[in-house]
């Protein structure tokens, strides 16, 4: 039976429109100190760890915990215009951005008082990078056939396996790890855990996956008896599944789905400004008026989560008509305008354009495959 989806119409509070007028002041400031350059992607190819300090100790990272754990106890809509003001201006931000918005919120829902207690305050001032290890070399973006195993061992776990396109797993100290703590049933999802694990760990190797322009950002890591202590796994054992599904309501829900190429766009806008082409003009209307929907779709996600709900199927909805969205920036702004992208020019439009091309490729991997997530939001819907 088809399922309505629902998402409610959230209007940003006060509070969070004054919000919203600080961060545009501190990156008018960073700008014109010229800390860093506008990119597109800066999410995930703007690493930069001393602006993620900058940020943590203007109280904008870890914004939602709570103070005990070295939070600020602001709402999920603050953060949103926050993480939506630096994505808009291209700022780099990956080096926190993990932590921030996926792995903070799963520790507070079902980490341990220890893991809470050691790793919140960290992600919260912007010292301590995540990366998350879900998808494997065999199993594509079918999380159920996993096969990276954590076998017990005394006061602990021995894991084996592997996991790829884990973002920034070369810089972060830890990973997430998703793998089979029990044997197998006639349900392919249970059995799951997620273990804490320390990239320094003996028998951890970390291989790069280089876009094509031999930029790093994806990995291969590799798991070989490697040991961790029972307390890295974070809930109950076994419930792993379960927190995975709520995780990725805020790996892909956020302003990070749509905005990738926003500065690319923008620049467009001021080159064309004047011009009289209609089709310029009708072009510009019509990316507006998707960007402004999924926005709002967004919103409506953020605002579900604030109130603790878990949208997974709103969630991937918005991340895959983003992608859709971001490749369509890209593709419209290339054959409306005559432009050599090029990473070495002078010209910000044409280096915008070079990052944008090179980086669309995995628009369609990180978050789950977009023929994953039409699966997921058709099965939720009743119409599969």
């Amino acid at each position: 039976m088809f399922k309505e989806l629902q998402l409610p119409f959230v209007e940003l509070p006060k509070s969070a429109e004054e919000l919203r007028a600080e961060v545009r002041d501190f990156i008018k400031e960073e700008l014109a100190s010229k800390s860093f350059a506008p990119q597109c992607d800066s999410w995930l190819g703007g690493f930069d760890p001393e602006f993620s300090l900058k940020l943590g100790k203007r109280g904008w990272l870890g914004m939602t915990f709570p103070k005990k754990y070295g939070g600020h106890e602001r709402t999920a809509l603050e953060r949103f215009v926050v993480t939506e003001e630096l994505l808009a201006a291209g700022a780099p931000v990956a080096a926190h951005w993990i932590a921030d918005r996926q792995t903070g919120p799963l520790l507070l829902k079902f980490g341990s008082e220890e893991q809470k207690q050691k790793y919140l305050p960290k992600y919260a001032n912007g010292e301590w990078f995540v990366a998350i290890g879900l998808s494997e070399p065999n199993s594509g973006s079918d999380l159920a056939s996993v096969s990276t195993k954590a076998e017990r061992i005394d006061g602990g776990w021995r894991i084996n396996g592997s996991k790829i396109w884990t973002s920034g797993a070369h810089r972060a100290h830890q990973i997430i790890v998703f793998c089979r703590t029990e044997p197998r049933t006639e349900d392919r999802r249970a059995g799951f855990s997620q273990i804490i694990v320390d990239l320094s760990t003996p028998g951890v190797t970390v291989r790069p996956i280089r876009l094509m322009n031999g930029e790093h950002h994806f990995n291969e890591v590799i798991f070989e008896d490697v040991e961790v202590p029972d307390y890295m796994v974070i809930g109950t054992t076994g419930n792993g599944w379960k927190q995975v599904m709520a995780d990725l309501a805020f790996e892909r829900s956020g302003p990070e789905r749509f905005l990738s190429t926003f500065p690319l766009f923008k620049e467009f806008i001021r080159i064309v400004g004047e011009s009289r082409d209609k089709s310029v003009h009708v072009a510009i209307g019509n990316l507006t008026t998707r960007l402004w929907t999924l926005r709002h779709m967004s919103l409506g996600v953020a605002g579900l989560l604030e109130k603790g709900q878990s949208p997974e199927i709103a969630a991937a909805l918005v991340k895959d008509l983003g992608t859709q969205f971001e490749k369509d920036v890209t593709e419209t702004i290339r054959l409306l305008v005559s432009i050599i992208p090029s990473e070495t020019s002078d010209s910000r439009f044409e280096v915008l354009m070079a990052e944008a091309i090179l980086h669309a490729p995995g628009f369609t991997l990180r978050g789950g495959a977009t023929e994953i997530l039409r699966g997921i939001i058709a099965r939720g819907l009743g119409v599969r």
